[in-house]
């Protein structure tokens, strides 16, 4: 089995087995206690701190450990706003966040704050002078992630943190997917991360406050971690977190340049050998490991499903691969093909003789989901008056609208349209997408007695 899932979750690195075999021996006892076993623990913990802040590129009173990179990402952005609710409630944040900042974000706006949303380019990155205009007076807080975890865009973190720092407003940059690969470059002044992401033990985040920032811990005050992260903390998973840190950083300058290269050749020959494919994400400002492409008229869970049969662990952002039936808010905000999309991220170790045989394996598999959705069931089209189609897909879901369009489209004259009836969220996104990939005309929305009406006129 391969497994290709890294920026999920990382196996556990060899180093952290060790540090967490150890450390059950040695960590177990309280290191607030003054006695032997809890001074033993303090040296422990002490060292465990020391050596991710070296890592992290702060000092080791900056950095504290939380039970997750989530709680992280939560403690830090409360604690922020809460240190600067003088200044105002307004708060900055990217369309392609993680889930935790999307979700803080959420909760401080129903909290009466404000919120702003950066939208990102087709690439999926920020631009450095739409984060600067975002900023105002009452701007308390603004979060950016080092880079994204669906498409492995690296964002402009050093170029934001300087607009930000010349307004004196507070940068959280969330750098659970970069901080294997190095420090996160800029000026930034809080950062979080998730030890799960390099090869540590899941339950183990981090989160750094720099010097001088205003910062107030939210909830019941506690003594553990100077305040920032209450409860007794999981000394065995945080020395192993910090022994992994250090050992993938080693390995890290090597371990990339492998990775690119094996990331490089999915992207280069997944559309060489995959038709109607649309590889995501930057081309050249990327994390090593990470590549994403879309592929049309596939159900994106079938694929998943075929894949994991065939000895591959890929991740996915199409809808039909999630309970909530809607296209990755990622995908979503940059505009591109949701259908059909894998997300190929390689773990440290990843063989060539692995991404090979994927490459092998892709084609035939993407056939035959293909052929299988060939035949949907029946889909009323009727024709319209003049040289206009009307499809009805409703109820039908990701990728039945479009496959439909794509079947009828040659029945109508260039210059004639076709309306695509979908309940569909995915439509929204898939069907625009599908016009920029076939040279045809996407006109807009319409609205329908029943759904939208995706009007689609014919160009050659």
């Amino acid at each position: 089995m391969a497994y290709f899932d890294a920026a999920s979750a990382v196996p556990l690195h060899p180093v952290a087995r060790q540090a967490l075999l150890a450390s059950l021996d040695e960590g177990w006892a309280d290191p607030a206690r003054l006695y032997r076993e809890g001074r033993r623990a303090r040296l422990l913990l002490d060292a465990a701190r020391e050596a991710a802040a070296e890592a992290v590129g702060c000092r080791a009173d900056e950095l504290v450990f939380t039970p997750s990179g989530t709680r992280a990402v939560h403690s830090g952005v409360a604690g922020a706003l809460a240190g600067r609710r003088r200044v105002g409630t307004h708060l900055i944040v990217s369309a392609v966040e993680h889930s935790s900042v999307l979700h803080a974000a959420e909760v401080h706006e129903a909290g009466g704050g404000s919120v702003t949303q950066v939208p990102v380019d087709r690439t999926g990155a920020v631009g450095p002078a739409a984060y600067a205009a975002a900023l105002r007076e009452d701007t308390a807080l603004a979060c950016l992630q080092s880079a994204n975890h669906e498409v492995g865009t690296e964002q402009p973190v050093a170029e934001v943190a300087e607009a930000c720092r010349a307004a004196g407003v507070p940068l959280l940059v969330d750098g659970a997917q970069s901080l294997g690969w190095g420090r996160v470059d800029g000026d930034w002044s809080l950062l979080t991360g998730s030890a799960h992401k390099w090869g540590g033990p899941s339950g183990v985040g981090l989160l750094v406050v720099r010097k001088g920032v205003r910062f107030a811990p939210q909830g019941p005050g506690d003594e553990r971690e100077s305040g920032r992260a209450p409860g007794f903390e999981n000394l065995p998973a945080i020395v192993a977190a910090a022994a992994s840190l250090r050992a993938v950083r080693a390995e890290a300058a090597a371990e990339a340049a492998r990775l690119r290269e094996l990331t490089e050749r999915i992207r280069t020959r997944v559309p060489a050998l995959v038709p109607d494919v649309e590889v995501v994400g930057d081309p050249v400002r990327r994390l090593p490991g990470v590549v994403t492409f879309s592929c049309l008229y596939v159900d994106g869970e079938t694929l998943l499903h075929e894949l994991d049969r065939a000895g591959f662990s890929v991740s996915s952002g199409s809808s039909c691969t999630s309970s909530t039936l809607t296209p990755s808010h990622v995908l979503r905000a940059m505009g591109v093909l949701s259908e059909g999309n894998v997300r190929v991220s390689l773990p440290p170790g990843a063989t060539a003789e692995d991404v090979e045989r994927f490459l092998e394996v892709l084609p035939e598999t993407v056939a035959a989901v293909r052929e299988k959705l060939g035949a949907p069931a029946a889909t009323e089209t009727v024709r319209a008056a003049g040289p206009d189609l009307v499809v009805d897909a409703l109820g039908r879901r990701c990728p039945v609208p479009v496959i439909e369009l794509a079947k009828v489209i040659g029945d109508v004259p260039v210059g004639g349209t076709v309306r695509v009836l979908s309940d569909d969220e995915a439509a929204r996104l898939d069907i625009p997408a599908w016009c920029e990939m076939r040279g045809q005309e996407y006109v807009g929305e319409e609205p329908a007695e029943k759904g939208t009406a995706y009007v689609i006129r014919r160009t050659d």
